[in-house]
């Protein structure tokens, strides 16, 4: 209570203070019949008793009449509730404050909703009127939570470890390849600024500039459009080092977790797992798989071989063809006709992928469409090769490897969904499963034209030593040290060793990537200079905190959140500027027909 006119909060009133003089401050949060009401403050509640007497017949009035959510100051003595009457749901629950002055601060118009977290409210409602959802004991909590967790970062970087946290611009250049960037005119016709995707050349350029470890609380932008639980600006912890390798970035992040993560959420173990980007794809079908639970994608290709199933012989006659199949324990008791036929719409909608079903029946044995086509001993090894137990159910899949492994590990996903909703308990809640996944290639056909290539994570990620040579003869088999971090599914943080080689960089852009190296020259001749071997990671804070907060999204662990869409409800924003804003910036808006018309009318 430094520098505050108050004399304690509205949580911190114990027994111990029974007798005290107090002021406290806060808004009204309840108030019953003119007999008490309930103070809250970003601390706690506390239950103010009003006065009946007549000497206070002034303070009753006043607080008796005070509108919910006003501000107040109330100024009284802390006494003992009375025998029976004690709130153990309340950290102040063993007491209450007789009030014998008050003072209405800022009085509060009709609310457009109740500031309770159980009152539900449309999520364009609380963004609009977000200073007052602020006010919710959840958003509190996670903001203070986040608040916690990133200063125990930068005690770990800067204190124990030697990091400078250096702050980059905003108002850059483009950066070929990644996700798109916004512009921001200049005063020079045709000439744009761009809002970085990351501080990504920056940070090498201070490796460069002999820096050896930078750290920043970073403002990130991606003009990503319309896409669920992203924002067009986000925060990450950005981390670069000289003299690296890509085992020291993970311990080093690994230990920075470890001494940031809150106490009440129980500990973390390192070091952390680590699979391949094949493996991940293989098992989990998603380079995120999520650990906390089974049903891992099985091959049952050798199982198949020797049947005489049509669809089964064209899949393995394909180059990169193999059968593979999920298990779903208690399939039959838990989901319906229905969800199956869901699970197999699903998979040809998005991964245009034909699914099977297999059922163990209570008798042991097999039901499907199958097994006329199968042998006794062809149908002993399909159940042993997938352990499948009685009600169990396998969803099945056939083509090519990549093709059947995604849409298996998106049925895995929708299955657990869907098991869980049927009341069976298959992921913990409590649980956090950390995971590295390695060895990514480093680049990927483009999804718009195959025989062109993109940059898997981006072009300064430097080639798996092992492969470095198939950099020049053949591209597309180069493994990359990129690595990403996993936490219950979800991609929480990536990185990779950099191309420290002016004469590579020039050669990954040019000739693999087909993009004009002129954009990037400042970074290729800092190359030259004398540039170290170095490397980095970003971990996404909104992403992580909402994990770690169990938040519904990462809009709850944002103060001031873009909607869906990418506006600010509560400012309206992005807003139209004039004709005469724009001239100084050689810029003319060229309306769409139809709001031609409308601004006519």
């Amino acid at each position: 209570n430094s520098f505050v006119t108050r004399t304690n909060t509205c949580g911190e009133l114990r027994s111990a203070h029974v007798g005290q003089k107090v002021t406290l401050y806060g808004w009204v949060q309840y108030q019953r019949q003119g007999l008490f009401l309930v103070l809250r403050d970003f601390q706690g509640l506390t239950q103010v008793i009003i006065p009946q007497d007549e000497a206070h017949s002034h303070v009753k009035e006043l607080l008796s009449n005070a509108p919910v959510e006003s501000v107040v100051r109330v100024t009284g003595t802390v006494a003992p509730r009375p025998l029976g009457q004690e709130n153990p749901k309340m950290l102040t629950g063993d007491i209450e404050v007789k009030a014998e002055t008050a003072e209405i601060l800022n009085s509060c118009k009709k609310l457009p909703f109740e500031i309770k977290d159980f009152i539900k409210k449309s999520e364009a409602l609380r963004m609009q009127y977000r200073y007052l959802d602020l006010r919710s004991s959840r958003l509190q909590s996670n903001l203070r939570l986040r608040s916690g967790v990133v200063m125990r970062m930068r005690e770990y970087l800067c204190n124990l470890h030697g990091f400078v946290d250096v702050e980059t611009p905003t108002l850059f250049k483009r950066t070929p390849g990644g996700a798109k960037e916004f512009l921001v005119p200049s005063r020079e016709a045709g000439k744009f600024y761009s809002l970085p995707q990351s501080p990504q050349q920056f940070k090498q350029l201070l490796m460069v500039g002999g820096l050896d470890r930078y750290f920043q609380v970073a403002r990130c932008y991606r003009d990503e459009g319309s896409r669920p639980d992203r924002q067009p600006e986000f925060t990450q912890i950005d981390i670069e080092m000289s003299f690296v390798d890509q085992a020291g970035i993970q311990r080093l992040i690994e230990g920075l977790l470890q001494h940031s993560w809150p106490e009440e959420r129980g500990s973390i173990m390192t070091p952390f797992p680590s699979m391949t980007y094949e493996e991940a794809l293989a098992e989990y079908g998603t380079d995120k798989p999520d650990t906390r639970f089974g049903m891992k994608i099985v091959d049952i290709s050798d199982v198949l071989r020797g049947s005489k199933i049509h669809f089964v012989q064209k899949a393995l006659s394909y180059p990169h063809g193999s059968i593979r199949a999920i298990c779903i324990p208690q399939g039959v008791k838990y989901l319906t006709n229905k969800d199956l036929e869901s699970l197999k719409e699903s998979a040809k909608s998005q991964f245009n992928q034909e699914i099977m079903e297999i059922i163990r029946r209570s008798d042991g044995s097999l039901k499907s469409l199958l097994t006329k086509f199968l042998g006794e001993k062809e149908q002993s090894e399909l159940i042993q090769a997938l352990n499948m137990q009685e009600d169990d159910v396998v969803l099945l899949a056939a083509g090519e490897h990549k093709q059947v492994c995604s849409a298996l590990g998106a049925l895995r996903l929708l299955s657990a969904n869907l098991l869980e909703a049927a009341g069976l308990a298959l992921r913990d809640p409590t649980a956090f499963h950390f995971l590295w996944v390695v060895d990514f290639p480093l680049f990927l056909p483009k999804a718009e034209n195959p025989t062109e290539l993109e940059s898997a994570h981006h072009p300064f990620t430097a080639p798996h030593p092992s492969d470095a040579s198939l950099l020049y003869s053949d591209p597309t088999k180069v493994r990359s040290q990129h690595y990403d971090l996993v936490l219950n599914g979800n991609e929480v943080g990536g990185g990779s060793i950099r191309i420290h080689s002016a004469e590579q960089q020039r050669f990954v852009l040019e000739k693999v990537l087909k993009e004009d190296s002129e954009v990037l020259s400042h970074l290729i001749e800092a190359l030259e200079f004398g540039a170290p071997p170095h490397g980095g990671i970003a971990l996404g804070l909104d992403r992580l905190i909402s994990l770690i907060a169990d938040a519904p999204s990462i809009r709850d662990v944002i103060a001031f959140p873009k909607s869906f869409r990418g506006r600010d409800l509560m400012g309206n924003a992005p807003d139209y500027v004039t004709p005469e804003e724009l001239e100084p910036y050689h810029i003319q808006v060229s309306w769409p027909l139809e709001e031609q018309e409308a601004k006519k009318n």
